[in-house]
């Protein structure tokens, strides 16, 4: 008998930390923006997913989010955000070689500096800023055949300053992966997640914050969605910012496992 097994896990910490910008970039010009915008969401490495994304702006200037996705762990919560920059900096996904320690997989320490802090966290409900950026419990599952489908219109208010006017700066990242193969995260796949034990969340599996796929936001027609250079993109102070923010952001980080079928004896 199947049955999910939910744990919650406070985080350690419920401060707010500004993200901070590096010194002497100056804010870009606004572009006007007219949607939709199209995300090809690509493999990170040793990932098997891939999928798609829509984003409109609304009338009101809201934000439709579509996200399509197949190849991602079943039954399992994949967290998702928009990542990236609005004040001139640029951002990208990661390539291979991001994969500092060899494990073949992309850690959140690993991808930060590439994709950048947090823009969006693109929740089912709720709050949408980066407190939320760890609460998995209202982030999208994958069904049983590892498909998920995603929508959500954020309100105006949802949106921060300059998101409509950069949607092109910006770009998609979602996590959870399976390396040892038995469809769910657990510590037998890539041992513990060091990013939730540096944030004090002990025996989180680090499959559960690995990197799925990245994907830039780009015109509808565009012909390259995926990965792009990482000339400029180390910024350290913004960097550790942004994992300070994350560490400190607060709310619920809630692994579902699925049990391995049993019978009755």
């Amino acid at each position: 008998m199947r049955h999910p097994i939910t744990r919650r896990i406070a985080a350690a910490a419920a401060l707010s930390v500004p993200l901070a910008l590096a010194a002497g970039t100056a804010p870009a010009s606004a572009q006007p923006v007219s949607g939709p915008l199209s995300v090809r969401l690509d493999p990170l490495k040793g990932s098997d997913a891939s999928g798609t994304a829509t984003l409109t702006p609304t009338g009101n200037g809201g934000l439709k989010v579509s996200i399509h996705d197949t190849g991602l762990v079943p039954n399992m919560p994949h967290a998702q955000h928009i990542h990236g920059d609005t004040s001139g900096k640029h951002f990208t996904c990661p390539t291979d070689a991001a994969d500092k320690n060899g494990d073949g997989f992309i850690s959140i320490e690993e991808g930060l500096p590439m994709y950048g802090n947090i823009h969006i966290s693109l929740t089912t409900k709720g709050d949408t800023s980066m407190k939320s950026a760890l609460a998995v419990d209202r982030m999208p599952v994958a069904d049983a055949n590892g498909d998920l489908n995603y929508q959500r219109t954020l309100k105006p208010s949802q949106l921060p300053p300059g998101t409509l006017s950069h949607l092109t700066d910006l770009h998609i990242v979602q996590h959870g992966v399976d390396a040892n193969g038995n469809d769910k995260y657990d510590l037998k796949g890539l041992g513990e997640s060091t990013f939730a034990k540096s944030a004090g969340l002990k025996g989180i599996p680090e499959e559960a914050t690995d990197g799925a796929t990245c994907g830039m936001i780009m015109p509808v027609g565009s012909v390259d969605t995926g990965g792009a250079s990482t000339a400029g993109v180390d910024h350290p102070f913004v960097i550790g910012a942004g994992i300070a923010g994350l560490i400190a952001a607060g709310g619920l980080l809630v692994i579902r496992r699925r049990s391995t079928t049993s019978s009755n004896r």
